[in-house]
């Protein structure tokens, strides 16, 4: 991994809500920790492991209440349907550009593997997520161009 998209990559832990990132490759493994104001990356190569420590410039503390964690939001699921899950942290986005048309909307057949139902972007790669099972999809559970986590549920798909 290149240092420019390491820094890439503090930049986006730091501008988050995210507290830590996990990415591991048959090449690498990284591990990103936000602590008491810096960020922490530890790259481990198939040669030899470095660890960076790049602090993150902070604006000076102001005095505000504690933020309360919002409850996540609870997720009808009927017994019959299906949970497309994001595979990765990234920025959901349901469309290609803000000029096409969506990929999918409530009501339209999905087919396993060949329907791309969203794009995820992570570090700068965009990542076509495709539907899991044959179905309708039912409902979409997260807003266009906003940032999702780990095996957040998506779209709830009724199988056909």
């Amino acid at each position: 991994m290149k240092p420019s998209e390491i820094k890439d990559l503090i930049d986006f832990i730091d501008k988050s809500n995210l507290d830590e990132v996990n990415i591991e490759t048959e090449q690498f493994k990284i591990s990103a920790k936000k602590n008491s104001g810096r960020t922490f990356v530890e790259h481990v190569s198939a040669s030899a492991p470095v660890q960076m420590a790049a602090p993150i410039a902070a604006a000076a503390p102001v005095a505000m209440p504690a933020p309360v964690a919002a409850p996540a939001p609870a997720v009808e699921t009927s017994s019959k349907l299906i949970e497309i899950k994001s595979p990765m942290i990234g920025t959901f986005y349901r469309s290609s550009s803000p000029e096409s048309p969506l990929f999918v909307n409530i009501g339209d057949e999905v087919k396993k593997e060949q329907t791309v139902v969203c794009i995820i972007e992570a570090m700068k790669l965009f990542n076509e997520i495709e539907s899991p099972v044959n179905g309708r999809i039912a409902k979409v559970l997260v807003e266009n161009n906003t940032p999702v986590e780990f095996d957040q549920v998506l779209f709830l798909v009724e199988p056909a």
